[in-house]
């Protein structure tokens, strides 16, 4: 199975989790890191720049990718937060080769599939990351949210934007 399989948008999202009986459990589970209680004075956005499917084990890469410089960096002087849910659930019709395979499965027959993963659907200019940190920190934010990207299976471009204080 190839993460590019399922990266395009096709068709309507299959999400009615009440009709399915085994559904695989997705990989992300932490969505907030950091301290999301603290006040900052900028945020660092990424932004998708296509309209795709990111799988969830795809998310999970890069928040791990993108927390642990962070992390390692800044303490906890930062909040992170990823933004999109994967919903969508993804099915695979599973063809087995070889010898008498002929005799196990019936091809196109009946093709609707098991699932097999969960995906988010993610549009042109939607915000998939953000950090929010203080002025100092913005060099660090940058770097992080690069490696985060670099997980992601669509081009993205970082914004850094200041907070209005309240």
């Amino acid at each position: 199975m190839r993460a590019r399989n399922y990266r395009a948008v096709k068709g309507q999202p299959y999400t009615r989790k009440e009709y399915i009986k085994s559904l695989p459990m997705p990989k992300i589970t932490k969505f907030t890191m950091g301290d999301p209680t603290a006040k900052f004075q900028f945020q660092a956005r990424l932004i998708a720049l296509k309209k795709a499917q990111v799988r969830h084990n795809a998310l999970e890469a890069a928040r791990v990718a993108a927390n642990r410089l962070l992390s390692r960096k800044l303490g906890k002087e930062y909040c992170l937060r990823i933004l999109p849910y994967p919903h969508t659930i993804l099915r695979e019709n599973k063809m087995i080769f070889g010898a008498h395979a002929d005799r196990l499965q019936d091809g196109m027959r009946r093709a609707f599939g098991k699932p097999i993963s969960t995906a988010a659907r993610v549009k042109p200019n939607q915000t998939i990351m953000t950090v929010d940190i203080n002025a100092d920190h913005i060099e660090a934010a940058k770097e992080a949210l690069k490696r985060g990207a670099a997980k992601l299976p669509i081009p993205c471009r970082i914004v850094i934007e200041e907070i209005s204080p309240d």
